[in-house]
């Protein structure tokens, strides 16, 4: 009988198939193509919204547009930049950074049409209030036959947001700190349970407390996070281009470690989608909460998600771990522990306590933020009156994924991850000549405003 560790393998590599590869970056190019280019031509705009001169408080929404970026960026840029790193790394090798490099660039157009599709095409729920995520857009723009991908979405979403890989990573680095290799049998379920309280407290006061806590913590724990690991290239400055050059190398033409050129890609691609979310709908639900009535306003600031997070963020893990070189011979070491290692190689002691103390805060904002995804698909699917009942679901799952393996966790959350993105990608690529219209009027009234300069 096959066991569930085995099951969520096989399942996650049917799921991150080339078929969904070629429907991630195909689409991501061909919105791209389409678009001329414009999320990279207008960067600039985005930073102008990023920093509140468009802010409009009277528009229909929830939270402000810096509000809104914090929200997605910290479902993003938590763990998944830390642990995700070091396991794409040691699964694919130094290649699958390239790859995912490749993800965030493409994703950078795949974020403004579906971010723009998220504020263009908000809907109702059952009690009548705005809500944004790709069911909606499916509901709303499409006929009735493809309410069926909403669903999809929704169900997929549900576990696809779930805590369980934060509060495992979290444990193992919790566990690893305090007792080593030798902790108590009871310690995982321990460390979860009060993980859990604090999850707790923050999720029942809704989605204003989760983004006023991330718009608090996240822009610091970044900080924190990015000087360290420039602490650690400018000590080994001169092995740095080494290192870039032997990424490059790797993702052309890779060794055995990741199962050929095909392999490293598959393994690039899919974990740069955890990364950065690009194409997997979950930063749809973030923007779509915004207080705006300008779609590619919401869309041009959604941009700057893959920037931040997968080619700064993850490209400065990958330097750090690689410089380290444990990744070649992890032994027992796997996500989190590999990367705490790299640094406490190349920081010391103090370089464990700074990552555990970032890796804490990062992932405790991820799971706030996971909780608001999680808890649109549970009240599209059963009913928003009943959506308070998913706070108590997501609570005790953090508890399950802090004492279950990590192979079974990842698995499971890339897979839901892969199936999320099939109904986001199909219906962003249909419904791209609406956005395409859209943008030609906002970019149009930008320049005739004397506004260029914000572009």
């Amino acid at each position: 009988m096959i066991d569930l560790h085995t099951f969520a393998e096989q399942f996650a590599n049917l799921v991150w198939g080339t078929p969904l590869v070629t429907l991630l970056l195909g689409g991501g190019l061909f919105f791209l193509v389409v678009s001329k280019a414009a999320p990279y031509r207008y960067m600039g705009h985005a930073f102008a919204v990023l920093l509140g001169r468009y802010d409009t408080p009277d528009a229909a929404g929830e939270i402000s547009h810096r509000q809104a970026l914090a929200a997605a960026l910290s479902n993003t840029m938590g763990l998944g930049n830390i642990a995700g790193v070091a396991l794409a790394i040691v699964a694919g090798g130094p290649g699958a950074v390239f790859w995912m490099w490749v993800s965030a660039l493409v994703g950078i157009a795949t974020k403004f049409f579906t971010c723009s599709l998220g504020v263009m095409y908000r809907g109702r729920d059952s009690l009548g209030a705005l809500q944004g995520g790709p069911m909606y857009v499916i509901r709303e723009a499409l006929p009735r036959p493809f309410y069926s991908l909403a669903v999809l979405f929704s169900l997929a979403g549900l576990i696809g947001t779930l805590p369980i890989f934060q509060a495992n990573q979290l444990t193992a680095l919790i566990q690893g700190a305090a007792f080593g290799g030798t902790a108590p049998g009871g310690a995982p379920l321990v460390i979860g349970t009060c993980l859990a309280s604090v999850v707790g407290v923050v999720i029942f006061g809704g989605l204003p407390r989760v983004a006023n806590v991330a718009v608090a913590l996240l822009p610091t724990m970044v900080g924190v996070y990015l000087l360290m690991t420039l602490w650690v290239v400018a000590n080994n400055l001169s092995a740095v281009p080494g290192i870039l050059l032997t990424i490059i190398r790797e993702a052309l033409s890779p060794s055995a470690v990741g199962g050929g050129f095909l392999g490293v890609m598959l393994i690039g691609i899919s974990r740069g989608a955890f990364s950065n979310e690009a194409g997997v709908g979950t930063e749809v639900m973030a923007h779509g909460a915004a207080r705006t009535n300008e779609p590619i306003r919401e869309g041009i600031l959604a941009t700057l998600g893959p920037v931040f997070d997968t080619l700064i963020v993850c490209t400065c893990t990958a330097i750090v771990i690689l410089l380290a070189g444990n990744w070649q011979e992890p032994g027992g070491l796997s996500g989190i522990n590999l990367t705490a290692s790299a640094f406490q190689s190349e920081m010391g002691p103090v370089g464990l306590v700074l990552l555990g103390f970032v890796a804490l805060i990062l992932s405790m904002t991820t799971m706030f933020a996971g909780w608001y995804f999680g808890a649109k698909c549970f009240g599209f699917l059963i009913g928003a009156r009943w959506q308070p009942l998913f706070r108590w679901f997501f609570v005790l799952a953090v508890i399950f994924g802090a004492t279950v393996s990590i192979d079974v966790v990842f698995n499971l959350i890339s897979a839901s991850y892969g199936l999320m993105a099939i109904p986001t990608m199909v219906s962003s690529i249909l419904l791209a000549p609406k956005v395409l219209a859209a943008s030609r009027d906002y970019f149009a009234a930008l320049s005739t405003n004397d506004r260029e300069a914000d572009c």
